[in-house]
């Protein structure tokens, strides 16, 4: 998995898509946005700044509070990848982050999601 062009890419051009694909499917954007802030650490007010300052994913990770404890409790497949073996640390965060999303639109509980 060698594709670092989207560790420069502003994490603010992604998150409309994240937003997207959980609405298209009734979830909301409070949810996605509880799901970064769970992952990350972040909350509201300084998620909206990395969005406002169009931070890119490498800065969004590298300045994250606190990454969950709980994220190796995250398996599966994602892009063609399983994220628990994805060695390069920044891209596991990604796609971490992809893979939630992914359950937050395929229907899953929040509290699944959050592995509570």
């Amino acid at each position: 998995m060698q594709n670092t062009r989207i560790f420069k890419m502003p994490f603010a051009s992604v998150y409309p898509h994240y937003v997207r694909k959980a609405e298209k499917k009734g979830r909301t954007k409070e949810e996605v946005d509880t799901i970064i802030r769970w992952l990350t650490g972040y909350n509201q007010k300084s998620l909206q700044q990395q969005i406002d300052n169009k931070t890119d994913f490498r800065t969004f990770f590298e300045q994250a509070p606190e990454i969950n404890p709980n994220v190796s409790k995250i398996t599966g497949v994602i892009c063609g990848y399983r994220v628990e073996e994805i060695e390069d640390e920044l891209m596991q965060k990604i796609r971490y982050l992809d893979k939630l999303i992914d359950e937050l639109a395929r229907g899953k509980t929040m509290e699944k999601i959050l592995r509570t």
